[in-house]
């Protein structure tokens, strides 16, 4: 066994984080636990797994599910394919695998959204077959201990990582070894001033010995983040406000939204690129009002400034969904009956305090 393993768990029998998909024992609960905390840290992820679980208790229950109850309990986690992926998976598992879930590493990758490192946890955690698993809190520990210089996420990078985490996977202990280093790296080895005082393998760390903890892993230069103006309609008629539904496949998909889109080059300001989309995609014209807040987010690849506006429908014609999955006319207290991004909820929440009243001019 290599010599920095039996310290490390060790510390990690004494030390191991308390979480609820820890205790259950069930391949189910790890697979719901790994998809979540994809790009999602664990705080924010513990009170949608238990919400989750009540609700969907096994892989029978979710196979039955409706998307838009999925949808709903995800609300505010973000990167929703993941829960339109553990449906999919689920009705997979039901009709393919005898409603199990698979334990071989190709068999688990069958299922949409689960890739190699989640695969790796399922394998090594639910099951303890000796597999290593890399996600962001293990490549850091392995690159400080090993003092990796290939830059982070490089192919060589990762090659290396990999191997080097599987060939020091001691037999017979996958489950801990994966957990000791996830749990390391999310409380020690942390990416900012790591705890290397308090290390149970400090002694055993390249980086470490050399001073360059803080310079691994070696990051790449980072790209410049897109920004985006963004317009939406608060568009009223008869006490209710319209909302569209998001296409199922691509950003957001399947949540309901605000109608609107993108402010470009062309536009002469924010209202006439409100009216212009608003053409496009419900092949109506709209009266613009007075604006309804101005609401920033980050996305993983561009950020937006949305500016929404309360506007009205022209005489005429009745929205269709041209550029949507499907429109409905909503009564306020129903919006939260609706699942929504994140921006889009908060322009809901404001409009359930405020109500519809403002003055609309063309």
């Amino acid at each position: 066994m290599t010599a920095f393993v039996p310290p490390l768990l060790k510390w990690y029998q004494e030390n191991a984080r308390e979480l609820p998909w820890r205790s259950c024992h069930s391949a189910y609960c790890i697979w719901v636990s790994e998809i979540m905390l994809q790009q999602t840290q664990v705080d924010t992820v513990i009170p949608y797994f238990n919400r989750w679980m009540k609700a969907f208790p096994d892989v029978q229950t979710l196979s039955r599910a409706d998307e838009q109850r999925v949808l709903a309990l995800w609300e505010g986690l973000g990167y929703y394919s993941r829960g339109r992926n553990l449906l999919k998976a689920a009705k997979m598992v039901r009709d393919e695998m005898a409603g199990q879930l698979p334990q071989t590493m190709e068999e688990l990758q069958r299922l949409p959204g689960i890739g190699r490192y989640t695969a790796a946890a399922i394998a090594s955690i639910a099951y303890n077959l000796d597999i290593a698993a890399v996600d962001g809190n293990i490549r850091r520990v392995i690159s400080r201990l090993f003092d990796i210089i290939e830059p982070a996420r490089s192919t060589q990078s990762e090659r290396k990582i990999w191997s080097l985490a599987q060939a020091h996977l001691p037999p017979g202990q996958a489950s801990d070894y994966n957990q000791a280093m996830m749990d390391l790296g999310a409380t020690i080895c942390t990416p900012k001033d790591p705890n290397c005082d308090q290390c149970p393998v400090a002694e055993f760390c390249l980086a470490f010995q050399r001073g360059v903890q803080a310079e691994r892993p070696v990051k790449k230069p980072r790209k410049v983040t897109p920004h985006l103006t963004v317009t939406a309609a608060v568009i009223r008629q008869d006490e209710r406000v319209l909302l569209a539904k998001r296409p199922s496949s691509g950003l957001l998909g399947g949540l309901w939204e605000f109608p609107g889109g993108t402010l470009e080059e062309f536009d002469e300001n924010l209202q006439a690129c409100l009216r212009r989309e608003i053409l496009e995609e419900l092949g109506i014209n709209i009266h613009v009002g007075e604006a309804f807040g101005q609401y920033k987010h980050a996305y993983t690849h561009f950020k937006i400034t949305l500016h929404a506006f309360l506007c009205t429908p022209a005489l005429g014609k009745e929205p269709q969904p041209l550029d949507c999955d499907a429109l409905e006319w909503v009564k306020l207290p129903e919006l939260q009956d609706y699942p929504m991004g994140k921006v889009d909820r908060l322009i809901a929440t404001k409009l359930e305090k405020e109500g519809l009243d403002g003055s609309v001019s063309s």
